[in-house]
């Protein structure tokens, strides 16, 4: 995707860090999160836990814009840091609703960062409104808190508050949470989004991508199973797997397709490898005469490759991007924004003039940007543009932590692939087979969520609706 306002978009990324010793867990957590960024850049925040009293600090915006050295000073030492970065699928871009979420509690504290969707919010919420619950966000997160605050009553321990509220949580979650003397991150029981742990020199690390245990200096250990508990303090890690079931997985797709930085291995699989395997792919499914085989920055540049490699056609730097504008870049009326392409993206002339160009993407969600791209190429003087995608048709809404939730936003949900060509004006439009996508991860076989695809969901979402009429009226409020 590389359109701002009309691309499809994760939730968003966390970051937990547990130390035996007191540092600077702020930093640490900010280096995180830094490799993070793509998951997330409408707002961030990090808290730190300093002897069970909790210090945060989140703000709209850039994680380098967010968090000064002077933010991070105030931060203070600690030895337990949860982080966040955000971009709204569910609730509205306000301050309020940027994470991590302090809870103060009579049975303590805790601070938590979500990546997911929950299907069944909108009736957790209503019930827990009627018991005398009030909040103060729009989002699921307020929702999860509350869960674990209710069941903590009870229990005798966090984690065991954990375990019974993910009995009434349904849909996608990878949470990281801590209490005033544990680092604690757990998965929905399908594994919908990915969280990983890593070993650093004092304790241990959880993350969305295992590129940001690189960048904290963390060495990968594995991922966390799909329902699993990991309980880290003073005594070192432990793994809950009352919630672990036998049913097949359904990690996104996506992670694979587009959500994931190419250095990242996810489930085992190297996100890099397993795009440039749907290029090869996308070459034997969709051969074309050509000259030159270009990728759309940044996810469409690796199925390149493999493309390029499989057809032997050569592979060439067809657009250099403007690293300098993120989501929070002002998008400007209707009327200007193809300026606003031209200023994310410019056409490297010298490849693809006079020449028969493969562009290959990631997805096709609305269309918009890809036709104005096309237009870049026909401009620069391509002779013909054949365009190739990664990833089948997108024809379903997403329910589990993307923002596309309305099947009228998809073009390919209405619309024949002659058209959708006619419309984008490329000479060819192929997409890779939906049958391919298992093929991707190089062993992942326990299941992957398609339904964006197919229409076939892994769980009940009758309750979506009721979601997204939740969603609508609080919007309004704000």
């Amino acid at each position: 995707m590389s359109e701002t306002f009309t691309g499809l978009h994760e939730e968003c990324g966390v970051f937990g860090i547990y130390s035996n010793v007191q540092e600077d867990v702020a930093a640490i957590c900010y280096y995180g999160l830094f490799a993070l960024q793509h998951r997330g850049q409408e707002s961030c925040g990090i808290v730190v836990n300093d002897r069970g009293v909790m210090t945060g600090y989140k703000d709209n915006g850039l994680i380098n814009d967010v968090f000064t050295q002077r933010v991070l000073a105030d931060l203070g030492l600690g030895n337990i840091a949860v982080g966040h970065v955000r971009y709204c699928t569910s609730g509205s871009n306000t301050r309020a609703n940027a994470q991590p979420l302090i809870i103060n509690h009579i049975k303590g504290s805790m601070a938590l960062g979500y990546n997911g969707n929950l299907v069944n919010a909108a009736g957790l919420r209503e019930e827990l409104e009627l018991s005398g619950s009030i909040f103060h966000t729009t989002s699921d997160t307020e929702v999860i808190a509350y869960e674990l605050t209710k069941e903590r009553l009870t229990a005798s321990s966090i984690e065991d508050a954990i375990s019974a509220a993910m009995k009434r949580l349904r849909g996608a979650y990878s949470v990281v949470m801590m209490s005033p003397k544990k680092l604690i991150g757990f998965r929905d029981p399908l594994g919908f989004r990915p969280l990983v742990i890593g070993a650093s020199d004092n304790g241990y690390v959880l993350a969305s991508e295992t590129c940001a245990l690189d960048a904290a200096g963390a060495k990968y250990l594995r991922d966390l199973a799909p329902g699993e508990i990991v309980v880290i303090d003073e005594n070192g890690l432990r793994s809950i797997t009352d919630n672990c079931v036998d049913s097949p997985r359904a990690l996104c797709v996506f992670e694979y397709i587009y959500f994931s930085r190419p250095d990242s291995v996810i489930e085992g699989s190297a996100v890099h490898t397993a795009r440039m395997r749907a290029g090869s792919m996308l070459a034997l499914q969709h051969p074309v005469h050509a000259d030159v085989v270009i990728g759309v920055p940044d996810s469409g540049l690796d199925a390149a490759m493999g493309y390029a490699a499989q057809s032997g056609i050569p592979y060439g730097l067809g657009f250099i991007k403007n690293k300098y504008i993120g989501r929070t870049f002002i998008q400007p009326e209707q009327q200007q924004r193809e300026n606003l392409v031209r200023i994310k993206l410019n056409v490297v002339t010298d490849t693809v003039r006079d020449k028969r160009v493969i562009l290959i993407d990631d997805s096709i969600v609305r269309g918009t940007t890809g036709a104005r791209i096309v237009r870049l190429l026909r401009e620069a003087g391509a002779k013909e543009v054949h365009m190739r995608v990664s990833a089948p048709p997108f024809l379903h809404p997403c329910f589990f932590g993307t923002d596309v939730s309305n099947r009228d936003y998809l073009i390919a949900s209405h619309r024949t692939v002659q058209e959708m060509a006619e419309l984008m004006n490329v000479d060819s439009l192929g997409y890779l087979d939906v049958h391919s996508l298992d093929m991707i991860p190089d062993n992942y076989h326990a299941g992957l969520c398609k339904a964006c695809f197919t229409g076939q969901y892994p769980l009940d979402i009758s309750e979506a609706p009721d979601k997204m009429r939740l969603e609508e009226r609080l919007t309004k409020k704000i």
